[in-house]
């Protein structure tokens, strides 16, 4: 079972900067689009489904919705 990817709109900009962002989706793909829980993710503030997780050189904050299986990425922090 795989969950669609979206962006809201800062993280979309952020992406949008990134030099390599197909790579970054094909990675969010491969790990966080099958399994938004895995990946050495962490939930943020004890919520199931508000995660982090670092993604090919980039701190991901996301949200899962199980019951659509949608990950929303809201922020993108590239890392040096």
């Amino acid at each position: 079972m795989s969950f669609r990817i979206s962006y809201a709109p800062p993280a979309d900009d952020t992406l949008a900067k990134m030099r390599d962002n197909e790579s970054f989706r094909d990675e969010m793909s491969r790990t966080l689009g099958q399994e938004p829980y895995g990946h050495a993710s962490s939930a943020v503030k004890s919520e199931q489904d508000r995660r982090e997780a670092t993604v090919s050189g980039a701190i991901v904050l996301y949200y899962v919705s199980r019951s659509v299986l949608t990950l929303t990425v809201v922020r993108l922090v590239p890392l040096p």
